[in-house]
């Protein structure tokens, strides 16, 4: 499985998974059409399916368009049937979900909205995190509480630390501003912030991240206790 990032919108990501043994494609969180639709067309690439992390316009903007034009089944959360549009087919929480060639584990991982979910593809150690885990940071928590947040982020230390993580926005070199404040004495973190630099001063992604880096660098999944989590999370809102 070979994965494409998008860009969309001002800082958004979405992610094409592509099985190059039949031309076969599915995308994650599309939040535009447009960008997708140059891709697949460019490469002569089959869209199968539109998997969405959360129901929120910037991760679903491109579900009714490319549903239209390529046939696209559209996957989301139980929950969420009602807030993601053109939905064809619902998961649940630790459900495998199966089509063709590829294969993810559905997690429920609250916090950002009470129905966000990611899409963990365990045979190719590839997690697709949304508006949850962003790299050196964490989504805003709009709908659930700082605990249903923490106890999200702590799913994602219980994975393989050779994970690739892929977020749903550009948010890195600012978080990792906010990481710096509170976490001056990490070498980790400011051998992570070299690298971030380098990579957005030749026009890449930062995408993905790691694990192994999330659990070094990130100061929301160094934080022990959720007293400490809701802190931060606060000082970063206004940050």
């Amino acid at each position: 499985m070979r994965v494409e990032i998008i860009p969309c919108l001002k800082d958004n990501y979405s992610y094409l998974l592509i099985d190059d043994s039949n031309n076969t494609s599915c995308v994650i969180d599309p939040s535009e059409a447009f960008p997708i639709i140059e891709f697949l067309e460019k490469n002569k690439i089959k869209l199968s399916f539109i998997l969405n992390t959360h129901h929120h316009y910037d991760h679903v903007g491109g579900n009714k368009k490319l549903k239209e034009m390529y046939g696209a089944k559209v996957v989301g959360y139980k929950d969420d049937k009602e807030r993601i549009p053109e939905i064809d087919f619902t998961v649940k929480n630790n459900q495998i979900w199966k089509e063709k060639n590829f294969q993810a584990k559905i997690v429920h991982i609250p916090g950002h909205t009470s129905g966000h979910i990611c899409f963990y593809f365990f045979n190719e150690k590839k997690i697709f995190s949304g508006d949850t885990l962003f790299s050196l940071g964490c989504g805003r928590i709009f709908e659930g509480t700082y605990a249903q947040m923490f106890n999200s982020l702590n799913f994602f230390k219980s994975l393989p630390h050779e994970t690739n993580i892929y977020c749903g926005h550009e948010y890195t070199l600012k978080n990792s501003e906010f990481c710096l404040v509170h976490d001056s004495n990490n070498q980790n973190l400011k051998e992570k912030i070299r690298r971030i630099k380098d990579r957005l001063n030749r026009n890449l992604s930062t995408m993905p991240t790691t694990i192994k880096d999330e659990i070094e660098c990130n100061i929301f999944l160094r934080s022990e206790n959720l007293e400490k989590f809701s802190k931060l999370r606060d000082l970063k809102d206004n940050f």
